[in-house]
């Protein structure tokens, strides 16, 4: 890669988004001319094929698949170098990057950045929110310092290293004044023809509920609408008698604001814990790596506090 310029690192990048020489030539503002002879010559340098040329385009070879992989992990890390220079710069001491998925934030997250901000006034933090299998990925390609989410299937352990911080079940939730609520004790054939917000397919939340579901033998074919929102997601809970599912210290923290409340479903779905993820060949920046150390001892202190 040190025989690769950054143009062509960015070359690479727009050839696999676009599978197209003109349109990637024109994202870098450069003539088609002029982007097939950065292309040759990164092949040049290598001495295998990086692109295949069809008549419709372009597409990576197995080699090309593999330095456009590490090409945006070049140029992610060089965009993160600038953004640190500039925050040293002004004053800063560095920036953090965070991937979070929502029921990380009330118990973990915003509890110890707040104390996090305190002693570090000037670290730039940075807080991504989505569901653990989107997390991961922005994790892999360098876009986030680290995550707290689930581990997810064919996440591959030889990437990563990974801590748990948190441990909880699944609940069912609604409204406050939903017609449900005031009910003792709702069954799963209270729910057949309710509307349902759910994370979308391959979230860890969407695959345990499911599983729960066919494990209760419930042959259940819902009314779904699907979400990584968890605004989104109360809003419409607020306005309708949908139901959704969501980790229980989530579904604390929009009770005590009086949003929702949890149904007296038999759910018995444990989550797979909260982890503190990143990758394994990472070094973290200093900034990370008191974040790290800060909330390891924050989830020992939420594990020996009373329930």
């Amino acid at each position: 890669m040190l025989r690769l310029r950054t143009r062509q690192l960015a070359l690479l990048s727009l050839l696999d988004t676009e599978r197209n020489l003109g349109r990637a030539a024109t994202g870098l503002n450069i003539s088609q001319p002029a982007a097939s002879k950065l292309l040759q010559q990164a092949e040049d340098a290598f001495g295998v094929p990086l692109f295949q040329r069809h008549a419709r385009g372009m597409t990576p070879t197995p080699y090309g698949e593999v330095m456009v992989r590490y090409a945006r992990r070049m140029l992610t890390d060089f965009d993160y170098m600038h953004e640190e220079i500039i925050a040293l710069h002004s004053g800063l001491q560095g920036a953090l990057r965070i991937g979070t998925v929502p029921g990380a934030i009330p118990q973990l997250l915003a509890p110890m950045l707040v104390d996090y901000k305190h002693r570090h006034p000037r670290v730039a933090v940075s807080i991504l929110v989505d569901t653990s299998d989107m997390m991961i990925r922005q994790l892999a390609r360098g876009e986030v310092d680290l995550v707290l989410g689930r581990l997810t299937t064919g996440h591959g352990d030889g990437d990563y290293s990974s801590a748990p911080l948190l441990n909880e079940a699944l609940v069912v939730v609604a409204r406050a004044s939903h017609p449900l609520a005031g009910q003792g004790s709702i069954s799963f054939d209270d729910l057949i023809s309710m509307e349902w917000i759910l994370q979308p397919p391959g979230a860890p939340q969407r695959v345990r509920f499911e599983a729960a579901l066919h494990e209760a033998g419930v042959d259940m074919h819902l009314n779904i609408t699907e979400t990584a929102s968890t605004i989104a997601t109360t809003a419409m809970l607020e306005m309708s008698d949908m139901l959704a599912v969501m980790p229980a210290s989530l579904a604390e923290h929009y009770g005590r604001l009086g949003v929702i409340r949890v149904l007296p479903v038999d759910l018995p779905i444990r989550l797979q814990p909260i982890h503190l993820i990143t990758r394994q060949n990472q070094t973290l920046s200093p900034a990370a790596t008191q974040f790290v150390a800060a909330m390891h001892k924050h989830a020992q202190i939420i594990d020996k506090a009373p329930t």
